[in-house]
């Protein structure tokens, strides 16, 4: 099956993340350098690792409103997809506060090297991007919860066993 490539798009850096074959999780993949023909290295990892669908982070301002930077996004969405002839369809998904979350992400883990967070902060952003596409296309019923016959080590109801 197909895969969803997500990009986080930058200035400096893209950040990239991969679905699984199956649409339900998201991974960071790479980063590529946004200043040294980006849509040529893209149209490579799409043949590469089978994408079926690109999702491209859209920076809204907080007022919901597009700026500069979302017309640099559209611009090179423009030319990736005439890059990749068009065979690829493209997507935008809102990414208000994914590299905030990707910052948190990072924290939590100890991640507190400059240089460290700067070759991961893009992909997981990327990530955030993703999961949130693919949580989204599932609806609330496709969501991965357990069953009610589930330990749950964060209750104090006695323990059950599934069955």
């Amino acid at each position: 099956m197909p895969r969803i490539l997500a990009i986080d798009h930058g200035t400096v850096r893209i950040g990239l993340a991969l679905s699984d074959e199956t649409e339900i999780v998201a991974s960071p993949f790479k980063t590529i350098d946004a200043n040294h023909e980006p849509e040529r290295t893209l149209a490579r990892i799409v043949q590469e690792k089978r994408i079926g669908k690109i999702v491209i982070g859209m920076p809204y301002r907080m007022s919901g409103e597009k700026g500069s930077a979302a017309e640099r996004v559209e611009k090179f969405a423009t030319s990736l997809g005439k890059e990749l002839q068009h065979s690829v369809p493209i997507e935008f998904v809102d990414e208000r506060l994914s590299s905030v979350e990707a910052e948190a992400s990072m924290s939590r883990a100890g991640i507190t090297g400059k240089k460290e967070r700067n070759e991961i902060v893009d992909q997981l952003a990327a990530v955030v991007i993703l999961q949130e596409y693919l949580n989204q296309q599932r609806g609330p019923e496709g969501f991965l919860l357990p069953d009610a016959s589930y330990e749950l080590p964060w209750t104090d109801e006695p323990k059950r066993r599934r069955k």
